[in-house]
């Protein structure tokens, strides 16, 4: 019975990702008839992971999976009228193994934009709390989304960070300054009569404008991002705020150095009792080498509750690795180490994973 090493195998990862080939990209499929564009693509994330079981025995949980296999339509209507529809088969194969569970709707959102200043949308969309969350998950500056950016999306009854409501959104100070939002379900009871949720987000871009539904984690240099932002998110007593500080700068004609600082203060109060005070702490940096189309970064995270009774739940992680892009985000490879340090006099002992990732998107 043949076994690795989780370190072994992580390298060996490294080698494939620094040895692979590129392969030339096709325009996008797009239809259109009269006033009416669709445009097709998908998204599909393959990861090869090993993590340590948190009791400090040297076993390791291995698997493969796709961590996402997305479909996505999007398009518009008339001048002034858009919509985006993407399905998703997340965590398909992860233990306990599931080969059959089906694809989920994503987003499906439609949008009337009359003006730049005051556009409306409705449907299952990101809830605007904060720039980690609302990033594009083609473009992290690391492997994923930070579980900071999560911590809220279990007791709202959010799926995958989305919520089913209307957003107010737009654009003033020349779009630098770009506002949303909304009313969304959240949690319900068991008639719907409780108070709804709502969110906001505000954000001003000091260089290049954003104005799209995602953000840019890493722009490769061929953007130059200086953005703050903050937001909040409520539903009756439970309150979450969050700051962010992102930069994607262009050097050495073509090089970028990128980073971003992102703050989070929950408490679940009494609504969300499973979400204790806290504040949370995200700080990524990478640099993009453009003639060797390589990217190392590095990640920190830190979760420090707030009540003396929760300190032994406190966590830190530290995390570094690469991606590599073959044909940009449209083909690359990561590889992430990770290290969970519970603080605190914890049970749990630290704990690695290490993770590999090749991504093919097509958009």
């Amino acid at each position: 019975n043949l076994r690795f090493s989780p370190t072994l195998l992580f390298g060996i990862g490294c080698v494939l990702m620094l040895t692979a080939v590129s392969a030339p990209a096709s325009a996008q499929i797009v239809v259109k008839n009269d006033d009416v564009t669709l445009r097709f693509g998908f998204q599909g994330q393959l990861w090869a992971d090993w993590t340590q079981d948190s009791s400090g025995a040297q076993n390791y949980q291995q698997n493969f999976y796709l961590r996402r296999a997305r479909i996505i339509l999007g398009g518009d209507i008339g001048k002034d009228i858009s919509f985006f529809v993407e399905t998703d088969d997340p965590k398909l194969g992860i233990t306990p193994k599931n080969l059959a569970t089906g694809f989920v709707l994503q987003d499906a959102m439609m949008q009337w934009h009359p003006t730049k200043e005051f556009q409306i949308t409705g449907g299952l969309l990101f809830v605007p709390f904060s720039r980690n969350a609302l990033q594009s998950t083609l473009s992290y500056l690391t492997l994923d989304i930070s579980p900071m950016s999560t911590v809220n999306n279990a007791a709202t009854q959010s799926s995958a960070l989305r919520d089913v409501g209307f957003q107010f959104n737009g654009f003033f100070a020349k779009e630098r300054l770009g506002y949303r939002i909304g009313a969304f379900d959240g949690e319900r009871d068991a008639n719907g009569h409780n108070s709804l949720r709502t969110a906001g987000y505000v954000q001003y871009d000091f260089f290049d404008k954003e104005k799209g539904y995602l953000f840019t984690g890493t722009a490769l240099g061929k953007q130059k991002i200086l953005a703050v932002d903050a937001g909040f998110d409520t539903q009756s007593s439970y309150h979450g705020y969050s700051a962010n500080i992102a930069t994607d700068i262009p050097v050495n004609k073509g090089d970028e150095v990128a980073a971003q600082f992102q703050y989070y203060h929950y408490n679940g109060q009494t609504k969300f009792t499973a979400i204790p005070n806290q504040n949370d702490y995200l700080l990524e940096a990478a640099y993009y080498v453009h003639q060797g189309k390589i990217q190392p970064f590095l990640k920190y995270e830190s979760q420090a509750f707030v009540d003396a009774v929760n300190a032994s739940k406190d966590i830190n992680r530290f995390g570094m690795g690469a991606n590599y892009y073959i044909r940009g985000q449209n083909l690359k490879w990561t590889c992430q180490y990770l290290r969970a340090m519970p603080q605190n006099g914890s049970p749990l002992k630290p704990t690695n994973e290490f993770t590999v990732q090749l991504q093919l998107m097509y958009w």
